[in-house]
């Protein structure tokens, strides 16, 4: 894959505020990120659409000041009658993008609905609507959790591929290799849309620990023990963090990674210390 370092194309991922103290933080960290002019800003969507009508906000309110939103849509526990409805309030919007995921099954929900993997909701997105959307799937370079093998879990990606994706979004991680290898073997499978590495910056350890345990992102045990040793001081480990994460973000765009795309959990400082960095 050619060097796309001078484009550095970025995009940064919210989760929907629950609080009017969240919605106005949001409001200053998401006009403070536009400043970068981004690509597209991505909102998630909550298991079994738990956070639906606050998704919907929240992109909208981002489509309305001029930039491109991409609604995160995940269809398990949903229907089609459902998911049809979502993607018509969407295009009577001017929403052009959607990050399109299977999601997780809500808590004490037995049935997974009408729609049991990711590559059915591209493949149904792609019948109700064309090409009207601009479709992002995900990617696991690390393997997804819940995949019997590497096989399995590239499979299932390649399935997204062909329903109709037009690019992937990958979980983070922290080993520059994993991504390059994941690209290599999407080209040697005649894969050619972008796979765009998604971004995790630290800010604190416990919460990072908790998150790839949730997600299976690997922390290499040197990095793992580096954190450790700084206990509480947050200002230590976020100094670490920015340096590690900016130069894990320069290798992967000097590497030839199409974009960036950042999980910022709603906070622009750690994120504009890495873009800083590469700038």
């Amino acid at each position: 894959m050619p060097s796309q370092n001078n484009q550095q194309m970025f995009s940064f991922e919210f989760y929907p505020p629950k609080t009017e103290e969240g919605a106005a933080n949001l409001k200053i960290v998401h006009n403070t990120l536009s400043t970068l002019n981004p690509e597209f800003f991505s909102v998630t969507f909550g298991a079994g659409g738990s956070t639906r009508d606050k998704t919907f906000d929240t992109v909208v309110g981002i489509q309305e000041q001029g930039l491109s939103a991409a609604p995160h849509l995940s269809c398990v526990a949903s229907t089609k009658d459902n998911i049809h409805s979502i993607l018509k309030n969407y295009q009577d919007h001017g929403i052009k993008r959607i990050v399109a995921l299977r999601g997780d099954v809500p808590s004490g929900m037995m049935s997974p609905g009408e729609f049991r993997y990711a590559n059915e909701l591209v493949e149904f997105i792609r019948q109700e609507t064309g090409e009207y959307f601009h479709i992002h799937v995900a990617a696991y370079p690390e393997i997804h959790p819940q995949a019997h093998s590497a096989a399995d879990d590239f499979k299932n990606f390649k399935r997204k591929v062909e329903a109709g994706a037009n690019a992937a979004i990958t979980q983070y991680f922290y080993n520059a290799e994993a991504y390059f290898y994941f690209v290599d073997t999407c080209e040697k499978n005649g894969i050619t849309i972008p796979i765009i590495p998604g971004i995790m910056p630290i800010t604190q350890y416990t919460q990072l620990f908790r998150f790839s345990e949730m997600c299976g992102a690997d922390i290499p045990r040197w990095m793992r023990k580096r954190l450790e040793s700084y206990g509480d001081d947050r200002t230590a480990i976020q100094a670490f963090g920015t340096e590690l994460v900016s130069k894990l973000c320069q290798q992967l765009l000097d590497g030839g990674a199409p974009g960036l795309h950042f999980y910022t959990m709603n906070q622009s400082a750690p994120t504009l210390a890495i873009i800083n960095n590469l700038r």
